[in-house]
């Protein structure tokens, strides 16, 4: 399956996961659309929707800058009508963009509470509405959230039940798309990693360097993510991926070119057995 020509919609794309799918299809050809908030670079995070789309066009494809908060719906429909204007519709739509607060119910803010549900449960279910008419237009068409397996066991939810309950909702909305858009033929999946990920969050919210170290590069995701568009639309949905699980199913067991150290112990993500 060919991605050349075809229009990637991306949000939180301007670093980590979002920047490393969109990196792997403009390899490809793809037109990028990277959406997110980042317009001045923060030294603790990197990147900016301008160097990041820079990049998709440098590595072989084009790359859109728009600056978006999914919090607000006007801008989501401004962004989708400027990707539209730019290269006629929509074929894929990554939802990537999430907040994270591990925090257990005594020392969740409402505003924190607030925030992960506007953004993780909301926006994703606004942005994903507005691209919808596009997709039933677009070629092999694909929606991938980022999030994970639902499993109702108390050690998911005990912690930081707030963020679980924003993170399994991404996936019901995902298995709910996948069968509301069945007919249409647009595929709705969800992916999650094994193992945790060297990302910005990890680094400066969760674990530090000790635990980027036990975990993987964001290719892994990337690559994982290629496969699941790369299937027929019609066929492959209504699935909730772990990344390993993605290779697997084509015969890819060896993963060791993804540890960030070579041979290191891998730490085990959340919601994942």
């Amino acid at each position: 399956m060919s991605f050349n020509g075809k229009t990637v919609f991306i949000t939180g794309a301007s670093r980590g996961i979002g920047k490393a799918i969109g990196l792997k299809l403009a390899k490809e050809g793809a037109n990028v659309v990277v959406a997110a908030k980042s317009v001045e670079e923060n030294p603790k995070l990197g990147g900016t929707i301008f160097s990041a789309a820079e990049e998709m066009t440098a590595a072989g494809g084009k790359g859109l800058a728009i600056q978006l908060d999914i919090r607000f719906e006007e801008q989501i429909q401004a962004a989708v009508e400027q990707t539209v204007a730019a290269f006629g519709g929509i074929d894929i739509l990554i939802n990537n963009a999430s907040a994270i607060s591990l925090t257990p119910t005594e020392q969740t803010e409402a505003k924190r509470f607030d925030l992960m549900h506007s953004i993780n449960v909301r926006g994703t279910f606004l942005m994903t509405k507005a691209c919808i008419p596009h997709l039933r237009k677009g070629k092999n068409p694909h929606i991938l959230t980022l999030s994970p397996p639902v499993h109702l066991k108390p050690k998911w939810l005990a912690g930081h039940i707030a963020y679980t309950l924003t993170k399994f909702n991404m996936s019901m909305m995902t298995l709910g798309w996948a069968e509301e858009l069945k007919k249409d033929g647009v595929a709705a999946n969800a992916l999650w990693p094994r193992t945790t990920i060297d990302t910005a969050a990890v680094r400066n919210l969760l674990g530090g360097e000790a635990l980027a170290k036990m975990s993987r590069t964001v290719d892994v995701l990337a690559d994982a993510a290629h496969l699941i568009l790369s299937k027929p639309s019609n066929s492959c949905t209504g699935n909730l991926f772990i990344d390993e699980e993605v290779f697997a199913a084509e015969g890819i067991t060896d993963l060791s070119k993804y540890s960030v150290t070579p041979g290191g112990k891998l730490f085990t993500d959340l919601f994942v057995d």
